[in-house]
């Protein structure tokens, strides 16, 4: 069997592959975006102040702003600050710049210090136990795609955390994943003031 040229083409459709894109993405203007999401631009004006560029990303789609907004605010089991604590060790494992920046002023309006954001970045949280086995089952989740070892499925049981809130612990990763790929792939520009690299 001939397979002298075959060996290289696929590498080289690989390199390819793997090659830095030059496609550029553009944030859209209010004006270019539909009707309904001109109203949710217009909120999160109101709210934030501003409108986050990749916010303002998912605009150029009819329905996934909405979509987003609403798995993002869904009620759920669990406190504010434990969803940044998944929100900062699953930026940082999926290497989003943008997140990590983003997270890590959310963190410090939850009432996290410069250097409790860096630790829990690292996937740990050791000033709170709790907060720490969310934070390394946040990590081995991310890191493992969902098969994590048992010790540290049951250290997160054991600090207290039940079935719901592992329900709602995978439910914000994949929130977070949405937007951490998102960013990784347009690399838009980071509008939040810039987080320390790790």
């Amino acid at each position: 069997m001939e397979t002298g040229g075959v060996f290289p083409a696929l590498l080289h459709e690989k390199k390819k592959a793997m090659e830095t894109s030059t496609t550029k993405f553009s944030v859209p203007e209010r004006a270019e975006v539909s009707e309904n999401n001109q109203a949710i631009f217009d909120n999160l004006q109101k709210g934030l102040g501003f409108v986050p560029n990749l916010y303002a990303y998912f605009g150029k789609n009819e329905t996934a702003l909405a979509d987003y907004l609403a798995l993002q605010n869904r009620k759920n089991t669990l406190r504010a600050k434990e969803r940044e604590v998944i929100n900062l060790v699953t930026s940082q494992v999926n290497g989003c710049r943008y997140c990590q920046s983003a997270h890590t002023v959310l963190g410090q309006l939850n009432g996290f210090s410069d250097e409790q954001i860096l630790e829990i970045r690292h996937g740990s949280a050791a000033f709170d136990s709790k907060l720490d086995a969310l934070a390394k089952m946040t990590k081995a989740i991310v890191e493992n795609k969902g098969r994590v070892p048992q010790p540290i499925t049951e250290a997160f049981f054991a600090a207290g955390y039940t079935e719901a809130n592992l329900i709602d612990v995978i439910i914000v990763i994949g929130d977070k994943i949405i937007s951490n790929y998102l960013h990784n792939l347009t690399h838009l520009e980071i509008d939040f003031p810039l987080a320390e690299e790790i």
